[in-house]
């Protein structure tokens, strides 16, 4: 019995090592199999062309036949003439590069252009400068940008300075004949733009900004109709030439004389501007508050100017109806007639005639008075614009 167990045990060990070998044998075969068909798996890579006259010839043709009805092909093969002949120098080669070349900045242009629209729809004045830069320098005459740029420091103080510069330029192509959309009319462009500017110098150069200012309100707008436009106006004539002479004045007169009295004249001529700004942005001014603080800072300087309040209702009533005026031209002494000589008694030269009695003409004592009202003021810098039609 226990032979034949023992037999049975020889005969199962001898069994489960063909059947182990015979496995690993499979596994190895499969292991094989299994490397062969990942070979056959794998990618095939394209090989990069020759860069050799055939390539070039189908390549340049492929580009030239496209490069007007379907540039995006044209594009392509550009592309690829480009990657596989970088060193080429030929005349296929300089044709390509150009059209690759001009193909790449016109999208990057588009892309740079649709950014900037989509700056402008959503209110981003910082976007709308950078990529309006972007925009100008490779289309310098390109009006709606320069207009977008030069009214952004309208919405954002902090970009007005610089804007500013963009709404300079824009003014002169749009005066030269440039469109000025996206604003509906050309007065309305051109208002908003020269407030900008104006705006701009207000508190670093207000004797400057008095003539921008006074352009803006000529303009055929709705900001001609905006209160906050004349109360700056009232600003740059107090801030600039008003305090300037004031000062002049303090430090040059001590005693009343001609010149001290034609000093005055020429700062009440400023005053006299500066009330009519003021007067202006009260009538237009809907904010019972503000509309207060403007009556109570115009009646105090009106009152300072004239020494009471009368005439100040009539102004109140009338002046929208009235032109903007011109900046004061300064007043100036006049100048004394000049003494005439009496002419000197002629010499006989025959028998001497009998004492003359002739007397000599007076010589004018009493200089001739300036003119009552000087003469109209020029505007700074150019007079109001005619009235623009859509």
């Amino acid at each position: 019995m226990l032979e034949f167990l023992r037999g049975i045990q020889t005969l199962q060990t001898g069994i489960d090592r063909r059947l182990l070998a015979k496995q690993m044998k499979r596994t190895i075969n499969l292991l094989a199999l299994a490397a062969t068909l990942s070979l056959f798996a794998a990618p095939a890579l394209a090989q990069t062309p020759a860069c050799d006259d055939a390539f070039k010839t189908a390549t340049y043709k492929k580009w030239y036949d496209n490069r007007k009805d379907h540039q995006d092909i044209a594009f392509q093969a550009a592309e690829e003439y480009i990657k596989v002949c970088p060193d080429d120098a030929g005349p296929y080669a300089l044709a390509i590069k150009k059209f690759y070349d001009a193909y790449k900045a016109a999208n990057n242009a588009n892309e740079t252009k649709k950014q900037f629209d989509d700056a402008v729809v959503k209110k981003n004045y910082p976007e709308q400068m950078r990529l309006g830069k972007l925009i100008i320098a490779s289309e310098p005459d390109n009006s709606a940008a320069y207009i977008i740029m030069g009214v952004a420091g309208l919405s954002d103080p902090n970009l007005l300075n610089d804007s500013s510069q963009y709404a300079k330029k824009a003014i002169e192509l749009i005066e030269g004949g440039k469109p000025f959309a996206p604003f509906t009319t050309k007065d309305q462009a051109l208002a908003y733009l020269n407030n900008a500017v104006a705006k701009s110098m207000l508190k670093s150069a207000p004797a400057d900004a008095i003539p921008y200012f006074l352009k803006a309100a000529r303009y055929e707008s709705d900001l001609k109709k905006n209160p906050l436009l004349y109360n700056d106006l009232a600003s740059a004539y107090g801030d600039g030439p008003i305090a300037t002479q004031s000062e002049e004045y303090k430090r040059k007169f001590t005693t009343e004389s001609p010149e001290s009295k034609l000093a005055v004249d020429n700062l009440n001529q400023l005053i006299d501007r500066q009330i009519d700004a003021l007067a202006r942005a009260t009538a237009l001014s809907t904010n019972p508050a503000n509309k207060k603080a403007l009556n109570d800072l115009l009646t105090g300087l009106y009152t300072d100017r004239n020494k009471n309040t009368t005439g100040l209702d009539a102004l109140l009533a009338g002046v929208l109806a009235k032109p903007v005026p011109d900046y004061p031209t300064p007043l100036t002494l006049p100048t004394p007639a000049a003494t005439p000589e009496a002419a000197p008694a002629a010499t006989p030269t025959t028998t001497p005639a009998m004492t003359p009695t002739t007397t000599p003409a007076k010589p004018t004592t009493t200089p001739a008075k300036p003119p009552a009202t000087p003469a109209k003021p020029s505007p700074s810098p150019s007079p109001t614009p005619a009235t623009h039609k859509a």
